[in-house]
This record gives C-alpha cells, sequence and structure tokens, in this order.
C-alpha cells in the first residue's frame, strides 16, 4: 500500500497566467519495523492540469463529438488520460510532465517531488452555471507494474483577466540571462511580474469614481433620481447605490435592488424552444435589498459581490454579465396621500385605505466585475488545498 499526497503551497485559487506549484508526497504508510519484502514500487508518476467543458443539453445545441477520439480509457492500458472518466469534453490542458520512474519505498520512507506548471492564459474562467461548466483540475496518475492507473483529483478555482493574453514579459537585452540554468529564476520573476500588473490593472480600473445620475421614470411621471459613483467592481466589494425619490411626481410603495448575473449561451449554440429547449438566458440572485419607501425622501443601500462568485466573461459558446435588477411599485393615484392630517380639530380614529391601486416596472443597470487577488479569495472563501490517495 502507497499514500499519494498533492498538497498546493498557494491555496486552490489562481489567476490564468499564474504558475502552479504542487508538492507531491509519496509515503509507504508501513511502520520502520516491518521487513524489507513490505517494500513498495511504482513504476511511474505523471502530471497535468485540463479543463473539462460540461453543457446542458435541455439548454446547449452542441456538435456531435468526434467519435475517432475515444474519451474513455480502458483501465488495462497504460496511457495517461487525466479526463478518464469525467462529465462533458477536455477542451484545454497542459503537457504532461512525468514525476518520477522506478521509485522503491522502504517501510516507512517517504518522497516529495515539485511539480510546477503555467496555467493557460486564453482558457476560460472556472465556472458552474446552469447552462455550462467549466471546471480545473490538476490530476496525478499513478500505476503500478501489471496494474491499472490511479488518479489523484485536486480541484482548481481560476481567474481570468481580460486584457493579459496581450501582455509581454519585457526583456532587457543588456542584462538578459544567457544561462539554460537560471531558466526558473527567469520564470518566477515572470509569475510575480504578471501578479504585480494584474494588481495594478485591477486597481486602476475599480478605483475610478465619479457620479453617475439616472432619472427614474414611468407612464406617469417621474419616480426618483438614483445615483452611484462606479460602475467597475472587484470580487469582495459592495455596490453601493442612493435613490433620491423626494423630487418625484410619483409615489412609490416600495422597491427592491438584485445584484444578478446573466448567464447567455450564444445564438448559434441555442437550442430552439420547439425541440424541448429551454430559455438559452439564466439568472442567479447573489444579494437583495428590499424597502417599503412611501414618504420616504432619500434612502441607499450596499450589496456585496460575493468573492465564490464569477467575474464576468465571453467565450464562443456563453457569456456572463453582471447587473442590478430594480423593481418598484407605484400608486396610480397622483396624490396618494397615507398620512392623516397634521392638523385635527378634535381626536378622531383615522386608518389608512384598505387597498392601493399599483403598478409595477423594472429597470436593470449594467455593472462590470473583474476578479481579485487569489490569495484574498482563498482565504475568504477556503477550499481543499490538499488531497489524498491510497494505492
Amino acid at each position: 500500500m502507497i499514500e499519494v499526497v498533492a498538497e498546493l503551497s498557494r491555496g486552490p485559487v489562481f489567476l490564468a497566467g499564474e504558475a502552479l506549484e504542487c508538492v507531491v508526497t509519496v509515503t509507504n504508510p508501513l511502520p520502520p519495523t516491518a521487513t524489507s519484502a513490505s517494500s513498495e514500487a511504482l513504476a511511474w508518476a505523471s502530471a497535468q492540469i485540463h479543463c473539462q467543458f460540461h453543457a446542458s443539453e435541455s439548454r446547449v445545441a452542441l456538435p456531435p463529438p468526434d467519435s475517432s477520439q475515444p474519451d474513455v480509457q480502458p483501465d488495462s492500458q497504460t496511457v495517461f488520460l487525466p479526463h478518464r472518466g469525467e462529465r462533458g469534453q477536455c477542451i484545454l490542458s497542459t503537457p504532461p510532465k512525468i514525476l518520477f520512474c522506478d521509485l522503491r519505498l522502504d517501510p516507512g520512507e517517504s518522497k516529495s517531488y515539485s511539480y510546477s506548471e503555467v496555467l493557460p492564459i486564453e482558457g476560460p474562467p472556472s465556472f458552474r452555471g446552469q447552462s455550462v461548466k467549466y471546471v480545473y483540475k490538476l490530476t496525478i496518475g499513478c500505476q503500478r507494474v501489471n496494474s491499472p492507473i490511479t488518479l489523484l483529483r485536486v480541484p482548481l478555482r481560476v481567474l481570468v483577466l481580460t486584457g493579459l493574453q496581450d501582455v509581454r514579459f519585457p526583456q532587457d537585452e543588456a542584462v538578459a540571462p544567457s544561462s539554460p540554468f537560471l531558466e526558473e529564476d527567469e520564470g518566477g520573476k515572470k509569475d510575480s511580474w504578471l501578479a504585480e500588473l494584474a494588481g495594478e490593472r485591477l486597481m486602476a480600473a475599480t478605483s475610478c469614481r465619479s457620479l453617475h445620475l439616472y432619472n427614474i421614470s414611468d407612464g406617469q411621471g417621474k419616480v426618483g433620481t438614483f445615483s452611484i459613483f462606479k460602475s467597475v467592481y472587484r470580487l469582495g466589494e459592495d455596490v453601493v447605490g442612493t435613490l433620491n425619490l423626494g423630487e418625484g411626481t410619483v409615489a412609490c410603495l416600495q422597491f427592491s435592488v438584485s445584484l444578478q448575473t446573466e448567464e447567455r449561451v450564444q445564438p448559434e449554440y441555442q437550442r430552439r424552444r420547439g425541440t424541448g429547449g429551454v430559455p438559452s438566458v439564466s439568472h442567479v440572485t447573489h444579494a437583495r435589498h428590499q424597502e417599503s419607501c412611501l414618504h420616504t425622501t432619500r434612502t441607499s443601500f450596499s450589496l456585496p459581490i460575493p468573492l465564490s462568485s464569477t467575474p464576468g466573461f465571453c467565450t464562443a459558446i456563453v457569456s456572463l454579465k453582471w447587473r442590478l435588477h430594480f423593481e418598484f411599485v407605484t400608486s396610480r393615484e397622483p396624490g396618494l396621500v397615507l398620512l392623516p392630517p397634521v392638523e385635527q380639530p378634535e381626536p378622531t380614529t383615522w386608518t389608512g385605505p384598505e387597498q392601493v391601486p399599483v403598478d409595477t416596472f423594472s429597470w436593470d443597470l449594467p455593472i462590470k466585475v473583474l476578479p481579485t487577488s487569489p490569495t484574498l479569495a482563498s482565504y475568504a472563501a477556503p477550499g481543499p488545498s490538499t488531497s489524498t490517495i491510497t494505492i
């Protein structure tokens, strides 16, 4: 029996283009007092990062898969196929790397191996929606001699910042190292530089503040004014807005605002309604504020953006956008008064009307949500950083 443990040193969240580092420890769990005949051996071990894509058949119409490339590997084969037995299609993978060959461990002995790979920058972000799913995993395959391959899968979360694909790592011709032995140090510098550049771009995009005013009206007149100071946010930030109802000519009885994502299947992949398909657009509410606001002149709200949610993105099959969804309940009576007169000649009993004729309408305000620091996302929404399997 051999125990294999894979540990991500920095947590399970990464930015596309960063280097993933994983320590793989192989141990013979038998006590050291066991006989030499209890030593264990592995023929080889290899590691690879891959992204699995799965689409809902009722929402997405995909072309038929290529039958010439089977997705299932028989257990008797010795070919390392990380996505064996997984649902969906493998749309992205890194080259496999061999960790070791012909490893023999005595009782109580263990050895550790370091795996490092740059996450592809051209891939989609991790996403689990109602129409499609993009799931990243680090898969480690191990095999004994004349035995089936055993796979150890470590789940990953990948954030994508649009625009980094076109950025090139700066090279100083005068001081650039030419020795191949300095390749790892150069890779570390590139990874640090990329993370610093991503942080600067996120800060520049989300720190700009300017007042945006929106007049809200229905068919009878003006309801109020909505003000917001920014339209670009990062994961973990709060969306703060102010609603001014004092200038309105139509009484607003109640309003609600929801922070939502809109998942939309691209037109060429939408399944037609007549063939048993469901709507190609789905909405998920992440935060909501509701308030009764009759005789309220000014109010505000704050909606947190969950760190575990997915920033907006767009692929050839699906797009994800963020928005503020408002719903208003207004009175049909222009001079609605639901409070008793201030001055009365004698004490009387006053009751409000039992029924008020109302109208409802909605309004959507698009916003933009970008990724945040992978370290912050790992601390706030921790996931498994260690995976174990016994062979």
